[in-house]
């Protein structure tokens, strides 16, 4: 049996990336592996380390004299590798498998592993699951927050782009500094230090192999998925579209509801948050139900005629289009990032040109006026198959682990 350190700046419920981790952890730790965390402080902490060793938290919105070093621990965190060292030593794992760690932990952690390493003269195998574009992408989305262009131009190195498009809250400081943080650990070609890259989707792979660097450390592992009894629901349909997630500029949001606009006699429901929230309950024919979790947002999507993933960046193995499918619900997505991989265009769903308002309107009104094709979707989404928990980390352990 192994001993395995995560290792993400979050250690609450955040995202994504959270979720990933402390499913993987539960069910690692049931296979008979000893799993620790370790990231930053926080009230919320749901997880941590026999050492109960963390970073201290980093609230880049907040205030405080702190936030004037901000600028230098985001680059570099001294704090992060000396804290890293200390729970090394006292857990000695296997494996360290990182997460999200640029900016708030920063890869400094990376050479804390390695300096564990020639300290004890013992080898540690470093994990890095790539849940965004960050070592190829300073603001890691391959987006221009001021214009919403997808942009490939640090791609090969030339991180000075960043700077230029303000590409990291269109602000010219961060996007300066995300610049010299890309370059700092480009120079000392830090991120070929960790043994291999889990990959998403083969989208992100794609991306990653254009540094030579990372190139012959990728593999693709897509995202576990949890099936329940309930996935199917008892087949109803309450007949409406339904749209679940951020409501957002990159999401697709106001795509999606010039397209509610132009199609007066369908029903949309939309559940979430986010910043167009005005503009979500503005829309006539949309029923905003905010944000649903659980059992409720499982019986959502299984009453759906059909769901929409209208994501207008490159989406790297979205969980909400691989749920729309396991609970029996077709699913049209925009055909950036990772996305399409996980669904079989005319057969679970369908693919539409992302951020083409007029084609997405289309792709509704036709699969709307075509119940008999939507129940044709429905039937074959009951025969898809995503590795669940077990099985993601049965091939984990054997592949990447070892």
């Amino acid at each position: 049996m192994m001993k395995i350190l995560m290792v993400n700046k979050f250690l609450y419920p955040n995202g994504g990336s959270e979720t990933y981790i402390f499913k993987l952890g539960q069910q690692l730790q049931k296979m008979g592996h000893e799993v620790q965390y370790f990231g930053m402080e926080h009230e919320g902490r749901i997880v941590g380390n026999h050492a109960e060793v963390y970073t201290s938290d980093m609230d880049f919105h907040g205030g405080g004299l702190g936030k004037l070093l901000y600028p230098f621990r985001i680059v570099y965190s001294a704090e992060a590798r000396r804290k890293m060292r200390l729970v090394l030593e006292d857990f000695r794992p296997d494996v360290v498998h990182l997460n999200n760690i640029n900016f708030q932990l920063t890869p400094s952690v990376i050479y804390a592993v390695r300096d564990y390493e020639k300290k004890h003269g013992a080898k540690v195998r470093i994990v890095y699951t790539a849940h965004d574009y960050q070592w190829v992408c300073p603001n890691h989305m391959m987006r221009v927050p001021a214009t919403g262009r997808i942009c490939f131009a640090c791609r090969g190195g030339d991180y000075r782009q960043c700077s230029r498009n303000r590409c990291i809250h269109n602000s010219r400081i961060k996007s300066l500094l995300g610049t010299v943080e890309a370059k700092f650990y480009a120079k000392r070609r830090t991120y070929g230090m960790v043994d291999v890259i889990v990959c998403p989707s083969e989208f992100m792979k794609k991306q990653l192999d254009t540094d030579p660097l990372l190139a012959d450390k990728t593999v693709v592992m897509h995202n576990f998925i949890e099936k329940d009894e309930m996935r199917y629901g008892d087949g109803a349909e309450d007949g409406y579209v339904l749209y679940f997630g951020r409501f957002a500029e990159e999401k697709g949001t106001r795509t999606l509801l010039e397209a509610c606009r132009a199609l007066p006699e369908i029903p949309f429901v939309f559940a979430g948050t986010g910043p167009l929230e005005a503009e979500v309950n503005g829309a006539a024919n949309v029923e905003n139900r905010g944000f649903v979790a659980g059992e409720k947002l499982r019986d959502l999507i299984a009453r759906a005629r059909f769901s929409v993933y209208p994501s207008e960046w490159y989406e790297n193995c979205p969980f909400s289009v691989m749920e729309s499918q396991m609970y029996g619900t077709p699913v049209l997505v925009s055909d950036l990032g990772g996305a399409p991989e996980l669904v079989q265009a005319g057969v679970t769903g369908e693919l539409f040109r992302g951020g083409d308002a007029q084609e997405l309107t289309e792709h509704i009104r036709a699969l709307w006026n075509d119940p008999e094709r939507c129940r044709r979707y429905k039937e074959n989404c009951r025969h898809i198959n995503f590795d669940t928990v077990e099985e993601y980390c049965d091939k984990i352990v054997r592949k990447v682990y070892t």
